[in-house]
């Protein structure tokens, strides 16, 4: 399996379980590895073919942009599979850093992966 990979979007929202976070929006960054079979887009130059980079960050700035979770946890979650079901993605990982909520730390958050890996 191949990969199609967004690194580094930058989404604005309202996450945290603090009463604090729950008044302001915070950047999240998030990285995606996309799982796909790029040799039809590749063999016929078919964008039609492959997970469009633009209508993913289109559709995560939608989502995340206008979400309220509490936990970069559950936002993983619920990205994953937006996206696996949305995309048809056989396989995802998926990864949410949010810079700052640690002051010692460039950035914290989650990685997961869901789907099968073929």
């Amino acid at each position: 399996m191949d990969k199609v990979f967004i690194r580094g979007l930058a989404i604005e929202t309202l996450i945290g379980v603090f009463d604090w976070e729950r008044e302001i929006r915070q950047w999240l960054l998030l990285d995606l590895d996309l799982g796909t079979d790029i040799r039809p887009a590749a063999s016929g130059d078919d964008i039609n073919c492959t997970p469009s980079y633009k209508e993913v960050a289109d559709r995560l700035h939608e989502f995340v942009g206008g979400s309220e979770f509490q936990l970069v946890e559950t936002l993983a979650e619920e990205v994953a599979h937006l996206l696996m079901r949305e995309f048809r993605l056989p396989w995802i990982r998926v990864r949410v850093a949010k810079p700052g909520a640690v002051i010692s730390a460039a950035e914290v958050g989650v990685e997961i992966e869901r789907g099968e890996w073929r």
